[in-house]
């Protein structure tokens, strides 16, 4: 039952349309540093660039597309209308604002700092208030979550939370609490100095802070896609969930250990001490754990689902698979480039290892292959199955979705293969320009070269989303029917309360928050010599 489905559509299709501009940025990106162009002239254009694609990404695309499925779980799993319509589409044109706001001074080259800031250099303030707008609309959903499940409990007391609204509450409690890392970090620290309150700022404070949100922010991005897993994955392909519970531990552990990890991101900066580095360390491992669960419980719904299509012997069931199903496809590639994602990020969390990679083009290979290899990878899952619900039109050509999915997987690999290749070679990441004609940078040329031939298949990739999606808006009216999520093999009468609330979770991940962060951020606030001046960048 989706009754708002203009509300949903708006998300999704703001979401994708700065995607595709993203898209296009990175693209651009990649070219231009590469053997295949002369330097440019100014590379500051290179740098508004990159701020406006990691922030689009960063901040507004996966934002939009956790609302959006929010709002459909939230009708589809709870089988009520959505309470606080209006709210909602507030917080929509928040977002709009906000990414607007933001991206005006971007393109004027007033805010080439990055998606992550950069303290001490500042920015146009207008671009960290729009930032702040975005966060804003994103907590009003976050809000009308909790809303409408206590609504659905008041007249459930004793009932099961439907799996796919419990995960999306977590999700949505997850980001809540991982956002104020940055906007303590924006209104205490930049924006005061950005509107000429300060001239100088606590750089090392600063940074402590966004650590708080940098790493947890990712399983935010990461939410949706794990919900696809459990939610939509085995209902698609014909299967059944092989656990409820187990799923429900892993969105619980989610909320306990992602976020207090960050501070491995500053293993670099000298102002959090080797101790709490080595905690961030140690916690940042115990973050494989929910995926571990995924992995395990999401492989046996599959196998079940070849099965009851007539899989025999120990792998029978692999080939039985429906594998012309785009979202059959499109969860073995995500698992495939979770795996080498995670497998990156194993190197990144240990201390001596990271050592060798920190701030390298390794970074970037990592974090693409996790956000744009598995999630978004599971985004475009998401919005072929919902589509034909949201528009009351089909997709009607399979093989196109197939392609794209295709596409986007070998462009994947392409671009970011390379990437960690010359990253173990000492490749910095950030850079407007490199010279490969120093004999030093020479051999990474070639891998460079494949990089941008990469972007190039991710770019055809996405237009050709963009394509089948609009391509669907004027088909025939289909009648798509109820919108259903998996069901479990042995689905839950009753569940312990442990596993169908929240309190006890969300007071150990505060708790865990503050345990974690609460001494280095004390002991920087207290410091009265760490302040250093601000550096305003861009055409000011």
């Amino acid at each position: 039952m989706l009754v708002n489905r203009k509300l949903i559509l708006a998300h999704f299709w703001l979401a994708f349309a700065a995607f595709g501009v993203a898209l296009v940025l990175g693209a651009w990106q990649m070219f231009i540093r590469s053997p295949l162009h002369n330097w440019l002239t100014d590379p500051e254009w290179y740098y508004r660039s990159l701020t406006a694609h990691g922030t689009i990404m960063g901040y507004v695309f996966p934002t939009l597309v956790a609302m959006g499925f929010g709002y459909a779980i939230s009708e589809s799993a709870l089988e009520q209308p959505l309470i606080g319509v209006r709210w909602a589409w507030s917080g929509w044109w928040l977002i709009v604002i906000g990414a607007v706001m933001a991206m005006i001074p971007v393109a004027l080259g007033h805010a080439s700092v990055l998606y992550t800031f950069y303290p001490p250099l500042i920015g146009n303030p207008f671009y960290y208030i729009g930032v702040v707008l975005v966060v804003v609309g994103s907590w009003i959903w976050v809000a009308l979550m909790s809303i409408n499940l206590r609504a659905w409990k008041q007249l459930h007391p004793d009932a099961p939370v439907p799996f796919a609204m419990f995960a999306n509450v977590a999700g949505s409690y997850l980001w809540a609490w991982t956002a104020v890392g940055a906007a303590l970090e924006l209104l205490f620290q930049i924006i005061p100095v950005a509107v000429g309150l300060k001239t100088t700022i606590d750089a090392g404070l600063a940074r402590v802070y966004f650590s708080w949100t940098l790493h947890a922010i990712v399983y935010f991005w990461l939410i949706p896609s794990y919900i696809a897993y459990y939610a939509i994955v085995p209902r698609a392909i014909g299967g059944r969930l092989y656990s409820d519970t187990m799923g429900r531990l892993a969105f619980i552990l989610f909320l306990v250990v992602a976020m207090p990890i960050g501070i491995h991101h500053t293993f670099a900066d000298p102002q959090v001490g080797a101790g709490f580095k080595f905690i961030h360390s140690a916690f940042t491992a115990l973050v494989a754990v929910p995926t571990l669960l995924t992995i395990l419980t999401i492989c046996a719904s599959v196998e079940i689902a070849g099965r009851l299509r007539g899989g025999r012997g120990l792998f029978g069931w692999i080939k039985a698979l429906p594998w012309d199903n785009p979202i059959m496809l499109a969860v073995a590639f995500s698992f495939i480039l979770l795996g080498f994602g995670g497998a990156g990020g194993l190197i990144n969390m240990t201390y001596q290892l990271d050592a060798s990679v920190h701030n390298t083009q390794w970074i970037t290979g990592h974090f693409h292959l996790i956000f744009g290899g598995a999630i978004v990878i599971m985004y475009f899952a998401i919005a072929y199955d919902l589509w034909p619900h949201l528009t009351g039109r089909a997709l009607p050509d399979l093989r196109l979705m197939r392609i794209q999915l295709w596409l986007w997987f070998i462009g994947m690999l392409v671009a970011t293969f390379p990437w960690h290749w010359v990253g173990i070679l000492g490749m910095p990441r950030r850079m407007a320009y490199y010279d490969f004609t120093n004999p030093a940078l020479a051999p990474q040329a070639i891998p460079v070269i494949l990089s941008v031939i990469g972007a190039l298949i991710l770019l055809a990739s996405g237009i050709l989303f963009l394509f089948i999606l609009a391509r669907a808006q004027v088909q025939p009216a289909t009648e798509a029917g109820l919108y259903r999520f998996s069901e479990a093999v042995h689905p839950p009468v009753a569940v312990p309360a442990a596993l169908n609330s929240y309190g006890i979770w969300v007071a150990l991940m505060i708790g865990l928050t503050l345990t974690n962060y609460g001494y280095p951020i004390a002991a920087l606030l207290a410091r009265h010599d760490t302040s250093v001046p601000a550096v305003y960048v861009g055409a000011q």
